[in-house]
């Protein structure tokens, strides 16, 4: 049996997943994989119990504690990067992407293997990393395509005691400023019966508490377990994405759900067109298409769910178990 080291970033369990999902597939492939946050600690805690055949590095942390562990151990490095350099300069201070940046490059070179999302990230990546391919985020299309029965009870009894409009549109995700969760909240002034439910959490989670404390249109009810999110899906009637961005992983599990869907219009669309509803970074552009996706037809939804349907974890983890064996070969 493989042992992997799988570090990963700091995230909150109930957003970050998919790396949980491909480490679940991989153990039914017969690996033993450990799962770890990227800290500093880590490298002693590995140091000391040494049980692991290879290193599989998340960006951003957990790919540069990774590099560390693997010129500290010798052990071959799979150097897993998710989010393009460029997000992280345009939410954060820019001294830092360009320190963080340079570690990534360190990683990139001591890698048996680098997986990458972003093709924005190829260049910089093929000059430095000795092997690379491209691969996805995915979803996990059964849980959200038919979901047990208890799962949507759950969700229906969380809602029971709010009182939601005729329509209801949903958000789930992280509350940053790059998800333009503002002007989502601000939409809801311009859509007459409809209520706007949000779950997640983050540094403007103070400003939705307030949200949703003065307009009754607004549900807000925090974190809750992954496992749970298609139960919630099944309850709405639009889910909804302001991100710039093709592969976000919200946008397959609305897709599965068979929601229809409203997306920031820009590099998402080449990859959405005619499938979603797209609409500017402004609230009266939100509170429309939110109205306009309601009526997506059948045709519509099918084609959608199709694409969901193929990226599945299951087939994205496969791309995983041959990069760690040829990886442990060499």
């Amino acid at each position: 049996m493989i042992r992997v080291l799988w570090l990963t970033p700091k995230k909150p369990a109930n957003i970050s997943v998919g790396r949980q999902r491909i480490a679940s597939h991989l153990e039914s492939n017969g690996f033993e994989i450990e799962m770890r946050a990227g800290r500093p600690t880590v490298l002693y805690e590995s140091l000391s119990s040494q049980r692991h055949d290879i290193i599989i590095g998340t960006t951003r942390a957990g790919a540069i504690f990774g590099c560390a562990l693997s010129i500290l151990t010798g052990s071959p490095l799979v150097v897993d990067h998710v989010d393009p350099i460029q997000q992280l300069a345009e939410t954060d201070w820019w001294p830092i992407a360009k320190v963080v940046e340079r570690m990534e490059n360190l990683a990139f070179r001591r890698s048996e293997h680098t997986l990458y999302v972003y093709s924005e990230e190829k260049e910089r990546i093929s000059q430095r990393a000795p092997a690379f391919s491209q691969t996805n985020l995915g979803v996990e299309y059964e849980r959200f395509a038919h979901p047990d029965s208890s799962i949507v009870e759950v969700a229906q009894s969380q809602l029971a005691e709010k009182q939601l409009e005729e329509n209801v549109a949903i958000y789930i995700g992280g509350l940053e400023p790059i998800y333009h969760i503002r002007k989502l909240v601000e939409s809801v002034s311009y859509l007459n019966n409809w209520s706007l439910v949000i779950l997640g959490s983050g540094s403007l989670e103070d400003f939705v508490i307030t949200a949703a404390e003065n307009e009754p249109k607004i549900v807000y009810l925090g974190t809750v377990p992954h496992d749970h999110v298609p139960g919630y899906l099944q309850v709405a009637d639009v889910g909804v994405s302001l991100v710039n961005d093709p592969h976000t992983l919200k946008v397959l599990e609305y897709g599965a759900a068979r929601l229809p869907t409203v997306q920031l219009s820009g590099q998402a669309r080449q990859k959405f067109e005619g499938m979603v509803e797209f609409c500017e970074n402004d609230t009266k552009s939100i509170a429309h298409a939110i109205q306009r996706a309601v009526a997506s037809d059948i045709k519509r939804i099918d084609e959608f769910q199709a694409l969901a349907a193929e990226y599945s974890w299951e087939q994205i983890a496969s791309d995983y178990a041959k990069v760690l064996r040829e990886s442990l070969a060499e």
